[in-house]
């Protein structure tokens, strides 16, 4: 399938956005605490009904090509992207039989690789899209819950839910506090002025950030495994304490206690992040920022030099806060906060520093805290 079918007149138009998360990195799959946002960069989907009973057809503008596929012969693809909507028709099929033939076409302003989960976009834009245009009667969480299980199924990363969580529910000018065990959530306001987030995208994405992403996931449930054998209660990371993990750390192995002590230390990093932000504490949110990072490179092992230069490149400048690496690792974004005049100026000497050191464009953009994934009916 090189081109779509130049008689395709959409029905509906879905805009699915991808998110940041301002602190949290690895806590959503140990139930713990994150504190993302939806940004105003996103994945427009527009869908029509083709009137067949079972043959899909999907087109993306930026890789200029499509695919086809049946609805009663779902399988996985050998194509990354392709898996991330079939996973998502996969997991609608299981329950229930309503959705029929259908064609897509997908436009992203979102850099692939960025840390900025267009794949939980692209997941959470296909799950809204297909429930609109067949009545499906599916509800945000329902889809939330759906797509996390395509990530599982169909790409084969055991991703938690933050990503898919953000997407949908995000709420413009808010961070969302959601608890990854209970999904109990409170909508914390961002009042940054008269600082601003600033993402450099390091443009470099690491072979190591899915397959490490299991690895880490792995070795927190080694950990928690040790921990189970004194204290036999234990559902998760998010119950232990730093005493309950000393106990223990002889028994689990130096990397095995650096990787959950992590987990620990970042849960309250997100609580506290939270408190900064309803008290407008932002010398405090800064901090935060950089104590984050500082264990994602230490502790955790999922930074990499590109982004610890980046990182450490901020931390002599009056002007900014606070920065970290955002997104699950090993490339991707830094998330910078930054007077607002500064920015330009910041932006050129970044620039200047990393083509000097890696001989690699930066690429740069402010982004907002915006609204979750929606849907608008067009008038053919």
């Amino acid at each position: 399938m090189k081109g779509f079918p130049t008689y395709f007149t959409p029905e509906l138009v879905v805009a699915s956005p991808g998110r940041i998360n301002l602190i949290g990195e690895h806590t959503d799959y140990n139930m713990g605490y994150v504190l993302p946002a939806a940004i105003e960069k996103k994945i427009s989907l527009q869908f029509q009904r083709n009137g067949s009973q079972k043959n899909c057809r999907v087109f993306s503008k930026n890789f200029n090509t499509g695919f086809e596929f049946d609805l009663s012969l779902l399988a996985p693809s050998q194509v990354t992207w392709e898996n991330y909507i079939l996973g998502v028709v996969h997991e609608i099929v299981k329950r229930g039989d309503r959705l029929g033939g259908f064609d897509c076409v997908l436009e992203s302003d979102l850099p692939i690789g960025s840390g900025l989960s267009s794949s939980a976009a692209l997941e959470c834009g296909m799950a809204y899209g297909l429930n609109q245009l067949f009545n499906l009667g599916l509800d945000k969480l329902e889809m939330v819950k759906l797509s996390q299980a395509a990530e599982h199924t169909y790409v084969g990363t055991q991703c938690g839910i933050m990503d898919q969580f953000a997407s949908v529910m995000g709420k413009a000018g808010h961070a969302i506090l959601l608890d990854c065990r209970s999904l109990d959530y409170e909508m914390i306001p961002i009042n940054l002025n008269p600082y601003k987030i600033i993402l450099l995208n390091t443009k470099v994405v690491h072979n190591l950030a899915s397959s490490e992403y299991n690895v880490r996931k792995r070795q927190c449930e080694e950990g928690l495994a040790v921990l189970r054998r004194r204290y036999p209660t234990l559902k998760s990371l998010r119950e232990v304490t730093g005493s309950m993990l000393d106990s223990c750390k002889a028994i689990m192995g130096d990397i095995t206690y650096r990787r959950c002590d992590f987990v620990l230390k970042e849960n309250e990093r997100v609580l506290q992040m939270a408190e900064a932000l309803k008290q407008n504490n932002l010398q405090k949110v800064g901090q935060l920022l950089y104590e984050a990072h500082e264990g994602i490179r230490k502790d955790y092992e999922v930074s990499c030099v590109e982004s610890d230069f980046l990182v450490d490149f901020t931390k002599d400048l009056p002007e900014i806060l606070g920065a970290r690496q955002t997104g699950g690792g090993f490339g991707g974004c830094t998330l910078n906060l930054v007077h607002g005049s500064f920015v330009d100026e910041f932006i050129a000497m970044a620039t200047l520093s990393y083509q000097e050191a890696y001989t690699i464009d930066l690429e740069a953009y402010e982004v907002l805290p915006s609204q979750g994934t929606s849907c608008s009916m067009v008038q053919n």
